[in-house]
C-alpha cells in the first residue's frame, strides 16, 4: 500500500468512509484527505425511527464534499443505505471507476438508541444490528474484494466501542454489535493477513458528536432530572474515563484511524485500538 509519500502519509491512496456526512465519520474522510487520500464517502443522510436524535442529512454530506475539496482531494460521494448491500457495492464500484483503486475501508456508519432489554421493541434491536453489524458486513464484502483485486495490500478498519469491549444497562442491542465486530474483525484478520490486508477496529468512548450531545442521551445519563442539560449530564459523561474529561473530539479518534491507514501501522493487525480515555478500566 502506498503512504508516506510527499503531500501526506496517504498520498497517492483512496478510502472509503461510511457514514461520512457528519459526526467521526466526515472527521475520517477529512483527515483523511489531508493525508493526502481521495475519498469515497458514502452515507444514509435520512432518519431512522427508532434513533431518538436527528440523523445526518444531504446537506451534511455536501459539506463533506465541501472540505474535502477544500483540501485539493477528490471525494465521490454517495447517500445510500449500508443495509442495501447492492447499494453498497454500486457505490464502491462508482468511486474505484472515478478514483481509480481502493486502499482503506473505513466501515463508520453507526446509530445508538437505548432500552432496557426485556422493554425493548424488536424494531429497536432490529435497527440497531443492520445497521451497526450487518451493515459492516455489507461494507466489508462490497468494498475488500477491491483492495485484494489491486494486490497492494491495504487496511480496513471497524469502528466499534468502549462497549464493544464491555457494557452497560440499557444498551444490549448496541453492545451485542459492537461486540459482533470483534469476531468480525478478528477472522478477516487471519483471512486477509496473507495478502498485506490489515483488520483492526478503533473503540471510541463518548465523542462529542451529535449521536451524544442531544436530549436523548443526557436523559440517559440524568435520569433524577426531568428535563437535563448537557451541562447536567457532565458530570456522569466524566464519571465513565479514567482522564477528567466528558469526551473525546472526532479528531481524536481519526488520528487513530489515520495510523492504523497508514504504513506508520503497517504491523498492525487483528488489533483492539481504544481511544477512550482510560473507560475501558474504569
Amino acid at each position: 500500500m502506498a503512504g508516506g509519500a510527499v503531500g501526506g502519509r496517504l498520498a497517492g491512496t483512496v478510502a472509503l468512509v461510511t457514514g461520512a456526512a457528519r459526526g467521526q465519520g466526515r472527521s475520517h474522510a477529512v483527515r483523511l484527505a489531508e493525508e493526502g487520500a481521495d475519498v469515497v464517502a458514502f452515507d444514509l443522510c435520512a432518519q431512522v425511527d427508532t434513533v431518538p436524535y436527528a440523523m445526518a442529512t444531504p446537506d451534511d454530506l455536501r459539506e463533506t464534499v465541501e472540505l474535502v475539496e477544500k483540501l485539493d482531494r477528490r471525494i465521490v460521494a454517495v447517500q445510500g443505505d449500508v443495509r442495501d448491500r447492492a447499494a453498497l457495492s454500486a457505490a464502491v464500484e462508482r468511486g474505484v471507476a472515478e478514483l481509480g483503486r481502493l486502499d482503506v475501508v473505513v466501515a463508520n456508519a453507526g446509530i445508538w438508541s437505548y432500552s432496557p432489554a426485556l422493554a425493548m421493541p424488536a424494531d429497536m434491536w432490529r435497527d440497531m444490528i443492520d445497521i451497526n453489524l450487518t451493515g459492516v458486513w455489507n461494507t466489508l464484502q462490497a468494498a475488500v474484494p477491491h483492495i485484494v483485486a489491486g494486490g497492494r495490500g491495504g487496511s480496513v478498519i471497524l469502528t466499534s466501542s468502549t462497549a464493544g469491549l464491555r457494557a452497560s444497562g440499557n444498551i444490549a442491542h448496541y453492545a451485542a454489535a459492537k461486540h459482533g465486530l470483534q469476531g468480525i474483525m478478528k477472522s478477516l484478520a487471519h483471512e486477509l493477513g496473507p495478502l498485506s490486508i490489515r483488520v483492526n477496529t478503533v473503540h471510541p468512548t463518548t465523542v462529542g458528536t451529535d449521536m451524544i450531545r442531544n436530549d436523548a442521551m443526557y436523559a440517559l445519563f440524568r435520569p433524577d432530572l426531568d428535563t437535563p442539560t448537557e451541562a447536567d449530564a457532565r458530570s456522569a459523561f466524566h464519571g465513565q474515563n479514567l482522564l477528567p474529561i466528558p469526551w473525546v473530539d472526532p479528531v481524536d479518534i481519526s488520528n487513530a484511524v489515520v495510523y492504523l491507514a497508514s504504513d506508520e501501522g503497517r504491523y498492525v493487525t487483528a488489533t483492539e485500538l481504544t481511544v477512550d480515555a482510560g473507560a475501558a478500566n474504569r
